[in-house]
């Protein structure tokens, strides 16, 4: 008898092919399928391979995809802030919102633990097949075909790219505000609730033992920097009533 998995157990709950015309190009039918297997499904099959050499690929393809793109629109911008931006642009966070946009998750081929604990929701699993289906697209097409995808599934990342680079930095954004203005060191404090596979993170930021800002977010650090923004904002907010 097949070792197979149902597919609710551990398999996609759709044909794998029914993806291309999401993710909007064809690829080599074998790249595709291996960029859906989770390393959690290939180990209950025994050893198969899995998709984490084509993720490595991928985020380097996408990395230069995304730091071209900066460079040439954004000319007057210091290497920090094209840092910042593209640091925004290719995290966990922003990948995650592209794979649920394509609804990713029915695809991937995950062990049955995985699935029954939220797998096909899980940031960092969408994130890895994102960049994993990005491998297989450069190794299908090569670079040009693959930035044109990768462009058209980031456009709305791209073109706010300014501000992402902003709101992902706003703890160092606030500690240099705070410095500047003789105000103190910003002191988070952070809490979570939640089962481990959709655990929600709270966070404070007091300075000078007032408290500036709350935040949450699905880590500690984007629940620091969701504070932080508040905080910062706050300041600002005060410093331009003082001045009136």
């Amino acid at each position: 008898m097949s070792k197979q998995k149902s597919p609710e157990a551990s398999g996609p709950a759709a044909d794998p092919m029914d993806l291309l015309g999401r993710w909007r190009i064809q690829l080599d039918p074998d790249l595709l399928i291996l960029a859906l297997t989770h390393r959690s499904f290939a180990y209950e099959q025994g050893g198969l391979p899995h998709n984490e050499r084509l993720e490595f690929l991928g985020d380097s393809v996408l990395s230069i995809i995304v730091t071209e793109h900066l460079f040439v629109k954004f000319p007057t911008c210091t290497e920090a802030q094209l840092s910042r931006m593209r640091g925004a642009i290719v995290s966990q966070v922003t990948l995650a919102k592209v794979g649920r946009s394509i609804g990713l998750g029915s695809f991937i081929l995950l062990g049955k633990g995985e699935n029954l604990t939220g797998g096909r929701d899980r940031d960092s699993i969408l994130c890895d097949t994102v960049e994993a289906l990005i491998g297989a697209t450069y190794m299908s097409h090569g670079l040009e075909p693959t930035r044109r995808v990768v462009e058209d599934h980031l456009r709305p990342f791209l073109e706010d790219a300014v501000e992402l680079g902003r709101s992902s930095d706003y703890k160092t954004t606030l500690q240099e505000y705070t410095a500047q203005a003789g105000l103190g060191e910003p002191m988070y404090e952070t809490t979570s609730h939640g089962p481990d596979h959709a655990r929600v993170f709270s966070a404070t930021v007091s300075i000078g033992g007032v408290l500036m800002g709350e935040g949450e977010g699905t880590s500690k650090k984007t629940a620091n920097s969701s504070a932080a923004k508040v905080a910062y904002f706050h300041l600002r907010e005060d410093a331009t009533s003082s001045a009136e």
